[in-house]
């Protein structure tokens, strides 16, 4: 299956520039996901980080409650 896959591309021209432009969109993107995280400010950090905990507790709290029809 390479074969039919490796012959085709091997017709198209400037196709070597292709995974040269996909490791740069994947080097670019995880650089800039690192400044973020580093730049990132720690209360939105631990805020975002208890939002499952939130969600979790305040289900238990109307579980008690009748359901609205």
């Amino acid at each position: 299956m390479f074969k039919f896959v490796k012959g085709h591309l091997e017709s198209i021209d400037g196709v070597g520039i292709y995974p040269l432009i996909s490791l740069l969109i994947f080097f670019i993107f995880f650089v800039v996901l690192f400044w973020w995280v580093m730049t990132a400010k720690k209360e939105y950090i631990n805020k975002v980080s208890n939002l499952p905990l939130e969600i979790e507790a305040d289900n238990k709290n109307t579980s008690d409650q009748k359901p609205i029809i």
